[in-house]
């Protein structure tokens, strides 16, 4: 085991170097591996080197969100999400990078610099969790947590080519998370794993759901997981979600996956997420513009925008009079439940297979494409549970597909879209996959499955 854990902060620092998605190396390793050697009982997790997200509490380090100052404010306790890492037999041995203020895809920020792809140093890591997809993407973790509110753990999962799982809201302990923003409760900010591939997120939800994380943080639910079922299951897809036109690629392997998953005795069903537009604009309304972005405009009265941010962070003041003109959408709670009545129960699905935003874009666009977003923050605003499955990599033919892209109205954000993953040949893309609320076994069942298919048909 200590030769273990010994060997990936070493692999973590090779990528460190060259991606910068490190935000520091934890110097009580050695006292947690010690520690772990003394116990009689080895947990599931026993001597797995994990990383973490910046903002998620450890003792004695600040978890700033990408903010100075909150750098001399050092945490006094674990939080639970480690508590139960190391009573499982983990070795925390690191933080990762994000974003500014964690309200942007693009990890960036004026304490610890810009995080680069894995694949590609020109491209983005995404995020808001960019650091942990870095590192895991380059090699260095085989574990990680990030946290997501709008797809920031998808996002960054998709781009660096790795797995990603957003659990149900509060099926895992947010307690000791950080937030940028206090009181977003209409849509929760949610924690959840990345790994180098779906078996990794199996191995620790199943460990995370446990006695400990009950007891320790009463407000998640007593469900442990069980994912015997074999029985073929009723899938819903769409290619696309009448908001924000995917790329090429992000069609395609959308596409192949469905043929794979009927292939294997699955049933496929058209299906069409409804009134994606509204979503997107109930979910601004009720996270960073729900006040009309007054908290998060004055974050920034004690810093320096960090330059990736400032076209975003131009948006923070929303009139208040603006807000006000939302009223008029569903209310967030009727929107989930004509969803799951009206769409998904009609329908009779198990779960969903949709597009995934990719591949990686090219440094400085995220801030500037806001609603590209929607594939993944429809799930968030649901709190639907939904993960990221890497399936394939952009072909020359995608490339030259993307000449003729449009969008859906050839305007400003389409055509800064088609700049944004343009030279984009031979990077990650993946899929999503979704089911309802409590069940994110029936999810990551779904999401194995894909990865399974997908690795037969790559050694054909």
């Amino acid at each position: 085991m200590v030769n273990k854990v010994y060997h990936i902060p070493q692999q973590a620092l090779e990528v460190h170097s060259d991606l910068n998605c490190v935000t520091v190396f934890m110097s009580d390793c050695e006292t947690q591996i010690k520690k772990l050697q003394e116990r009689e009982e080895r947990g599931p997790l026993y001597g797995v080197p994990v990383s973490i997200k910046e903002h998620v509490s450890y003792q004695g380090h600040p978890s700033t969100c990408g903010l100075a100052q909150y750098l001399d404010v050092l945490e006094e306790e674990d939080s639970v999400m480690v508590k139960v890492l190391k009573k499982q037999g983990a070795v925390v041995f690191a933080k990762t990078n994000v974003p500014q203020t964690l309200i942007c895809f693009e990890t960036s920020n004026t304490i610890y610099g810009h995080t680069k792809n894995p694949h590609n140093t020109a491209k983005g890591a995404s995020g808001s969790s960019g650091g942990e997809g870095a590192l895991i993407g380059g090699g260095g973790s085989v574990l990680g947590f990030g946290t997501d509110l709008a797809g920031s753990i998808r996002l960054p999962s998709s781009f660096c080519g790795i797995a990603g799982f957003k659990p149900t809201s509060l099926r895992l302990s947010m307690s000791g998370v950080r937030p940028c923003i206090d009181g977003m409760t209409a849509v929760p900010l949610c924690i959840g794993p990345m790994a180098q591939d779906v078996d990794g997120l199996v191995l620790v939800m199943k460990a995370l759901l446990c006695d400990e994380m009950f007891n320790l943080d009463p407000n998640v639910p007593p469900i442990s997981t069980s994912m015997r079922s074999h029985i073929p299951l009723r899938i819903g897809y769409y290619e696309e979600d009448g908001f924000f036109l995917p790329s090429p690629g992000m069609r395609r392997v959308l596409l192949e996956t469905k043929q794979l998953l009927g292939e294997a005795g699955h049933q496929l069903i058209p299906f069409k997420p409804p009134r994606v537009d509204y979503a997107f604009q109930m979910f601004l309304k009720t996270t960073i513009f729900g006040d009309g972005g007054k908290t998060l405009a004055n974050k920034f009265k004690e810093n320096i925008v960090d330059i990736h941010l400032a076209e975003s962070a131009s948006q923070f003041n929303f009139p208040a009079l603006l807000t006000k003109t939302y009223s008029f959408l569903l209310q967030h709670s009727e929107y989930q439940a004509e969803f799951i009545r009206e769409e998904w129960k009609k329908l009779n699905m198990d779960a969903i297979i949709c597009p995934m935003l990719g591949p990686a874009f090219n440094i400085g666009y995220p801030g500037k494409l806001l609603a590209a977003i929607s594939y993944t923050m429809l799930y968030n605003m649901l709190q639907f549970p939904a993960g990221v499955v890497p399936v394939g990599f952009v072909t020359k033919e995608d490339e030259k597909a993307l000449r003729h892209y449009t969008g859906y109205n050839n305007d400003h954000w389409d055509k800064c879209f088609k700049k944004a993953v343009a030279d984009g040949v031979g990077l990650p893309l993946s899929v999503q996959c979704v089911a309802l609320p409590y069940q994110d076994e029936l999810c990551l069942r779904l999401m194995k499955e894909v990865q399974t298919l997908h690795m037969r048909q790559m050694k054909k």
